[in-house]
C-alpha cells in the first residue's frame, strides 16, 4: 500500500513495506532478476548511485577542533580498511530527508545547521542548554574508528570524531530515578523534506539505557574524516553507538531527556515487530523479511561485493557484552 504524502510530491510505503536495497542487490537475486528480464533495471539503479558517488561531494570543511588525537578507549580504532570519503557521504539512512540512499545527499543542503542548541532536561540536577560551540569545547575531542551495521544488511568503516556521550551526562548529573536517555532529532518540515511524509512519527526519538548511554563507547559526535559532519550525515551532532544497528544512532539531536520510562522510539512504534528497543546487532536473529547473518561492506568490489559474515554486536562482543549478561537476546532484539 502507498501512502500518498502532502506538498512534496514524494510517495512512500508504510515502515514495514520499504524493501532495503540490500535485499535486492544481493548477488543471488541479481541471477534470479537477469532470467526474468529485470537485469537492466537493476543495473541502471546501481550505475545511477555510483555515478552520483563518484561526483564531487562537497565538503564542510576542516575545524580546528577536530585535528583530534586517536581514543585510547578499548575498541574505539580498528585496523580495516576505511570506508572511502565519497561513499560515506553518498549513500546514507536520514529519513527526514527522503527514503532513499541519495536522498540525504541530494535534499540535506536545506539543513541550517547554525546556530543550533540541544536542550538536555528530565531528571538531571543541572538541566542545561547547550550550543554546538559549547558542545565542541565540553571535553578533548578524539578520533574514533567505528564498524557501521544497517539493519538492512550493509555497513562502513567511518572515523568519527566527538567524545564519549558519558562526559555530557556527568556535566549535568543525572538523578536516581534516571533510566534511560532519550534522543531527538530535528524535525523542520522546511527544512527536512521527507518530515512532510508520514513515514514514521515525527520527530524522529531514539533512545538508550543508561548504562548503555555512559558505555565508555558511546559516542557524541560532531565530525567525521577529521571534518565536520556533513549535513547527510547528521551534521551538526549526533550520536554514535557502534555495537547497535545504525538507526539507533539518533541525528542532528536538538533534545536529549534522561526519564525513568523507555522511550517510545520511532522504528520500535513503527514496527516493533522489526525493530526492537535494544537492536544490537545480532547475527542469530533475523529481521523478519531477511537474515541479519551476513553483510556487504560498502564500496567493496561494486555490484558483486562479497557478503561478510556479521559479527556479534558488530565485533564489540568484548566491550559491551557484559551489559547485557542474563537476558534473552533474541526476545530483547
Amino acid at each position: 500500500m502507498l501512502i500518498k504524502t502532502d506538498r512534496d510530491g514524494f510517495d512512500h510505503s508504510v515502515p514495514s513495506e520499504i524493501t532495503p536495497q540490500a535485499v535486492y542487490r544481493g548477488r543471488r537475486d541479481m541471477l534470479r532478476w537477469m532470467a526474468t528480464g529485470a537485469a537492466g533495471a537493476a543495473l541502471a539503479s546501481w550505475a545511477q548511485r555510483e555515478a552520483f558517488a563518484q561526483a564531487q561531494v562537497p565538503r564542510p570543511g576542516k575545524l580546528a577542533p577536530l585535528a583530534a588525537a586517536k581514543s585510547a578507549v578499548a575498541g574505539a580504532v580498528t585496523m580495516e580498511k576505511l570506508t572511502d570519503y565519497k561513499d560515506a557521504t553518498s549513500y546514507n539512512n536520514f529519513y527526514e530527508f527522503g527514503t532513499d540512499k541519495e536522498d540525504p545527499a541530494e535534499h540535506a543542503h536545506t539543513l541550517r545547521t547554525s546556530p543550533w542548541t540541544v536542550e538536555v532536561s528530565g531528571l538531571v540536577k543541572k538541566p542545561v542548554k547547550l550550543s554546538i560551540e559549547d558542545l565542541r569545547r565540553l571535553a578533548p575531542l578524539e578520533e574514533r574508528i567505528y564498524r557501521l551495521r544497517c539493519v538492512e544488511g550493509w555497513s562502513m568503516v567511518i572515523p568519527w570524531v566527538g567524545y564519549s556521550l558519558s562526559k555530557l551526562v556527568e556535566r549535568v548529573e543525572p538523578l536516581g530515578a534516571a533510566k534511560f536517555v532519550e534522543f531527538t532529532t530535528l524535525a523542520d518540515r522546511d527544512q527536512m523534506p521527507g518530515v512532510r511524509s508520514r513515514v514514521l512519527d515525527w520527530p524522529y526519538v531514539e533512545g538508550l539505557r543508561m548504562d548503555e548511554a555512559m558505555h565508555p563507547l558511546t559516542l557524541l559526535a560532531l565530525g567525521m574524516y577529521g571534518e565536520v559532519l556533513p549535513n547527510q550525515n547528521g551534521a551538526p551532532v549526533r550520536v554514535v553507538v557502534p555495537w547497535k544497528y545504525g538507526f539507533k544512532s539518533a541525528k542532528s539531536l536538538v533534545q536529549i531527556r534522561f526519564t525513568d520510562r523507555m522511550p517510545g522510539t520511532a522504528w520500535n512504534k513503527a514496527a516493533a515487530n522489526e525493530y526492537g528497543f535494544y537492536s544490537n546487532v545480532n547475527p542469530n536473529v533475523d529481521h523478519p523479511r531477511w537474515s541479519q547473518a551476513t553483510e556487504r561492506r560498502i564500496g567493496e568490489d561494486g555490484l558483486f561485493a562479497k557478503r561478510r559474515k556479521t559479527l556479534m554486536f558488530n565485533g564489540y562482543e568484548a566491550q559491551v557484552g557484559q551489559l547485557y549478561a542474563g537476558m534473552d537476546l533474541k526476545k530483547n532484539y
